[in-house]
């Protein structure tokens, strides 16, 4: 069942024309990915499902609804959260706080605690770090948080935005490790990612985006052998 479809989208910044007619579609249960260079519109992509980013015209269909016009706070209600490139966590706050961020519209208490304990299942190091500012720790535990305090949320869409950049290989390895698991229990996620690799590897289906326009899509075991991608993105 179809969660998330994206028809005919074209997105501006000025005079840039940065998404061209794109259609994708994300069933219920599955890791999508989005591949690309820099530059290519998958950032754009993300930035138009949440609503910061308003298209010149095409639809966006969640759950059976339009929500092509819908601005971010309304789309977080909806379920739908956005890990954004480079983290943006709160570093000023301590750890604890950015988790209760991500919470912002529960009021009960218990079911807060209980959320974050979720996430501290998936990443025990937060635990340890719970008191510390946010911005004192390092890219990976950031990355961490950042994902944290989507799960705080409870959303039925999780959408990436690069989670492994600028991180050591070890911590790229957990990060996907922990998207997997996220993915077998049950959450639905759109990956945007760089390494195409590790995308592919775990993706039940991948599309490649050139200069704002699809160009492929396909299963991500098939585009992960496929010589043009492997040539483009694998090289």
């Amino acid at each position: 069942m179809s969660l998330l479809r994206l028809e005919n989208i074209n997105t501006f910044y000025g005079g840039i024309h940065a998404l061209k007619g794109v259609t994708l579609e994300v069933n219920e249960g599955e890791i999508v990915t989005l591949i690309g260079s820099n530059g290519a519109g998958k950032s754009t992509t993300l930035k138009t499902i949440s609503g910061q980013v308003k298209p010149k015209s095409g639809t966006i269909l969640y759950n059976g609804k339009d929500i092509t016009n819908t601005p971010p706070h309304v789309t977080a209600f909806d379920g739908i959260a956005h890990v954004p490139e480079g983290r943006r966590i709160f570093p000023r706050l301590t750890v604890k706080e950015n988790l209760e961020m991500g919470a912002f519209s529960v009021k009960d208490r218990k079911v807060i605690e209980e959320r974050m304990e979720r996430v501290f299942h998936y990443f025990p190091k937060i635990k340890e770090r719970l008191h510390q500012k946010g911005g004192t720790m390092s890219g990976g535990e950031q990355q961490m948080l950042a994902i944290g305090r989507a799960l705080m949320m409870q959303p039925k869409l999780l959408m990436l935005d690069e989670p492994s950049m600028g991180l050591a290989p070890i911590i790229v390895e957990q990060i996907f490790e922990i998207i997997h698991e996220l993915n077998e229990e049950g959450m639905t996620i759109l990956l945007v990612e760089q390494n195409a690799f590790q995308a592919l590897q775990i993706a039940h289906r991948g599309y490649v985006i050139q200069t704002g326009e699809i160009v492929m899509t396909g299963p991500g075991q098939e585009l992960l052998v496929n010589e043009q991608v492997r040539e483009a993105y694998l090289a």
